[in-house]
């Protein structure tokens, strides 16, 4: 395991990159199917990272709590090298009810990853819809807790939710950025 803190490729104010990807529903799910959502938290996430793995329920309780908030988990990792990362790994994941992001999707061939600038595994990206597009309000952390075993000094995600509700108040963020820590993408 190579650990790895997320760095900035996006700068606030910039666009989200377009994609298309493939979902654990079956379906292709592209950044302008969020449209008819006021933010969009991007996360590159995966199955088998510990780190990952520890902020499930921290994604979980995001997507739960904030309707007007599409999240939206993207596995880029290597499923070859690493097979727990596998398409019908995600899909079991979603069916068994571990993960309830609003989707789940694969980036087999990691370009939309690489667009982003993501390097970890949870490397969260917060977008603002701007002008009918979504444009980078916070990219970092999810909370203060980052190690697999620690426990965050407020609830699961609690900094994610303040950047969160500043969006959906028209405020600008102003938490710095505060890097998300995490296994590294697992890049072919």
């Amino acid at each position: 395991m190579t650990l790895e803190e997320s760095a900035r490729d996006l700068e606030r104010g910039d666009s989200a990159p377009g994609f298309e990807l493939p979902g654990t529903d079956g379906a292709s799910h592209a950044l302008v199917d969020y449209h008819d959502h006021d933010a969009l938290l991007v996360v590159f996430t995966c199955n088998h990272c510990p780190y990952a793995q520890a902020k499930i329920e921290a994604l979980n309780g995001l997507a739960e709590s904030y309707e007007e908030v599409a999240v939206v988990g993207i596995n880029a990792n290597d499923a070859e090298e690493y097979p727990d990362d596998s398409f019908e790994r995600m899909q079991e994941l979603v069916e068994d009810g571990t993960v309830r992001y609003d989707a789940y999707l694969r980036d087999e061939s990691q370009e939309v990853a690489r667009a982003y600038g993501a390097v970890c595994t949870p490397d969260p990206f917060l977008f603002a819809k701007r002008d009918g597009g979504f444009e980078l309000a916070y990219h970092g952390r999810l909370d203060d807790a980052t190690g697999p075993d620690e426990e965050p000094s407020g609830e699961h995600g609690f900094e994610m939710a303040g950047a969160i509700e500043s969006v959906l108040t028209g405020v600008p963020v102003d938490q710095q950025f505060q890097p998300s820590r995490g296994c590294s993408i697992k890049w072919k």
